[in-house]
């Protein structure tokens, strides 16, 4: 490793690119070259991105799934527990347990603790909230969300050589290359 003291706080290197397919080829490079903490920015999604970066499916549909069936079971045993066994009430004649009546309930508290589960596993699978970033320090970085495509790798990368990786960058074919510290 070249990290020198002055490169303690380094946060790692940051790399404009001119359009979408050049970002995607430089990702396809980051991820041949064996690099793993290294993102990508632009100011939309770009089709085939996941598959470039090699990365896993999200976890984010099972925490729905999950708090959805929460919502469900937890539902039906809240009214089959009120409407049965703690004040069971016959209502024309018809079955204490009368499932039919009790779907709004169940769909409504399903479809609540899963939006809970989509939002709440959100936040947590993207470590949010946060309120600054190291990027933020770049003034050029300000065009990711309006016209800009940019690929970081962080210096914590085992594959991560100051050097080695501006020549790679730059031989990626990005247009502006720059350090970003963690102040």
């Amino acid at each position: 490793m070249d990290r020198s003291i002055s490169d303690n706080k380094l946060y790692g290197i940051l790399a404009e690119f001119r359009n979408p397919k050049e970002l995607l080829d430089a990702a396809k490079l980051m991820n041949s070259k064996g690099f793993k903490n290294y993102d990508t920015f632009s100011p939309f999604p770009v089709h085939g991105m996941d598959k470039a970066m090699n990365l896993r499916k999200s976890k984010l549909g099972w925490i729905v799934s999950g708090h959805g069936l929460i919502g469900l079971i937890g539902g039906f045993a809240m009214i089959y527990y009120m409407m049965v066994v703690d004040y069971p009430l016959n209502i024309s004649g018809k079955p204490l347990m009368n499932i039919p009546a009790w779907i709004p309930v169940l769909f409504e508290l399903t479809v609540l603790l899963a939006a809970f589960g989509a939002v709440f596993g959100m936040f947590y699978l993207n470590g949010l909230p946060r309120l600054n970033h190291p990027l933020f320090n770049s003034e050029n970085f300000k065009k990711a969300t309006d016209d800009g495509f940019f690929v970081c790798i962080e210096s914590e990368d085992p594959q991560f050589e100051t050097d080695k990786v501006q020549a790679l960058l730059k031989d990626a074919g990005a247009t502006n290359i720059e350090k970003i510290f963690d102040e």
